[in-house]
């Protein structure tokens, strides 16, 4: 199959990378002309070290190749799938199957990164690709497990089967909105953890907050027309696990920094890559709000990165919240 990948970054390279290795014909499309030369040369990638890019990959900078793909994967960032999108709204025919591999919500349009997709290249069914997937990993043929997402079951399964092979083990589901859902909230989610170990606050207190923070991503799901089931699935649960834990992860290493006393602005720039969680953590609030669900560790994370909310005090005000049942409403004394 012709495959055009919207993206160069560490991403969308280690999943070229995973195309090609599956026998697949890849085009690897990045906006600038002088990256594109350079890795067509080296066969490197500054955005994905150690890694060689196999001869069989094409690297371009033209927005049209796509125009001869069977399948149009998109990794751009979320602040700039829109504009990737907008460009390739150009060239892709109709019918083509789109893939969206970004995950995030679209700020004040509230939009899902399939939605968005949808919006500007009309005519062609998306599917989603998401779960606990750290390129450095992917790209060196790591076993690794995905979700396939589309409403249309046919479309799920076809894009199971570009990208499943030995090493990588994909699953389909229909719930895009649950999978795109937790995709961009892990984000938000592993911030907060990294605080947590910044803050050096144990063992105890990292499973607290990753558990509680499953159960807010299940409201937000379920609030949103999505299942509460995917939230323990690889797009749910397996992607916060390894988003919240690794050495990989660039949101976590951003939180890590804020936990040891770092400014915001001086953390997001010290990760050296985008940070995903710093977006989705406005869209999420404004989001939970248009939908009325209550997000207290997701609300806090917020305050840290745009209302300059102390750390310490953040933890204190969720330990210090109104008594709960765990699985139900506030707790009342018999």
């Amino acid at each position: 199959m012709d495959i055009f990948v919207y993206g160069s970054g560490a991403w969308g390279t280690a999943l070229a990378i995973l195309l090609a290795g599956n026998g697949h014909r890849v085009t690897l499309w990045t906006h600038d002309p002088e990256k594109a030369a350079s890795v067509a040369r080296t066969r490197k990638n500054p955005a994905l070290a150690g890694v060689a890019l196999p001869r069989e990959i094409q690297l371009t900078s033209d927005p049209a190749g796509a125009s001869e793909a069977q399948l149009v994967l998109f990794t751009s960032p979320s602040n700039i799938l829109r504009r990737t999108a907008g460009i390739a709204a150009d060239y892709v025919r109709p019918g083509t199957v789109l893939v969206s591999a970004t995950k995030g919500i679209e700020r004040d349009t509230g939009l899902r990164m399939s939605q968005v997709i949808a919006q500007q290249v009309g005519g062609c069914p998306v599917a989603v690709l998401s779960g606990p997937s750290h390129a450095e990993e992917v790209s060196r043929g790591m076993a690794t497990g995905c979700v396939a997402a589309c409403e249309d079951q046919a479309v799920a399964e076809l894009v199971q089967g570009v990208f499943m092979n030995d090493m990588f083990r994909v699953y389909v589901n229909r719930d895009v909105v649950g999978v795109e859902l937790c995709g961009a909230a892990k984000n938000v989610v592993a911030i907060g953890c990294g605080v947590v170990d910044g803050l050096a606050l144990g063992d105890n207190a990292k499973a607290l907050y990753m558990t509680r923070a499953m159960a807010e991503l299940a409201e937000l799901c379920q609030a949103a027309g999505g299942e509460r089931t995917t939230c323990a699935g690889l797009a749910g649960a397996g992607d916060l696990i390894v988003t919240c834990l690794s050495a990989h992860s660039r949101n976590r290493q951003a939180g890590l920094l804020i936990g040891r006393g770092a400014p915001v602005a001086l953390a997001l720039r010290e990760v050296g890559a985008v940070v995903e969680g710093y977006y989705a953590a406005a869209s999420v609030m404004e989001l939970a709000k248009k939908l009325g669900v209550e997000l207290p560790i997701c609300r806090c994370v917020y305050s840290i990165l745009y209302e300059d909310m102390d750390p310490e005090q953040t933890v204190h005000a969720l330990m210090t919240r109104d008594r709960r049942s765990e699985f139900g409403g506030p707790s009342h004394e018999s």
